[in-house]
């Protein structure tokens, strides 16, 4: 019985980890989408918006999805993880906080109205 319980668990685990990486990786094309879409407009002197306040747009949507893919990879990993599993999870979320961080500093040398 407990065999079967550890293969509900696993597939629950394995389950709630697509769908965080999976909304991650939405998130980040809904920013992109919306970001294509203000950078037509102005473009097309449809919008009056800035290639600043743009690149904000996509720049917060990037840094949410990252934190989807890094909640998506500890779930992964907790059951019964190896050394090789660990060490794969500890440079991915060493590199995305890397990108979360310069991501985060750019957002917060914008000025406090065009913030979340």
């Amino acid at each position: 019985m407990r065999g079967q319980g550890h293969m509900v668990l696993e597939t629950l685990i394995g389950i709630t980890g697509m769908v965080l990486g999976t909304f991650g990786a939405l998130f980040i094309v809904y920013g992109a989408v919306i970001a294509m879409i203000e950078l037509l407009a102005r473009e097309m002197r449809i919008r009056a918006i800035t290639y600043h306040d743009i690149r904000w747009v996509f720049t917060t949507r990037i840094l949410i999805g990252l934190e989807f893919f890094v909640a998506a990879d500890v779930i992964k990993t907790i059951l019964e993880p190896t050394l090789q599993d660990l060490a794969i999870l500890g440079a991915l979320v060493t590199i995305r906080t890397v990108v979360s961080y310069f991501l985060g500093k750019e957002v917060k040398e914008l000025p406090e109205e065009r913030k979340m």
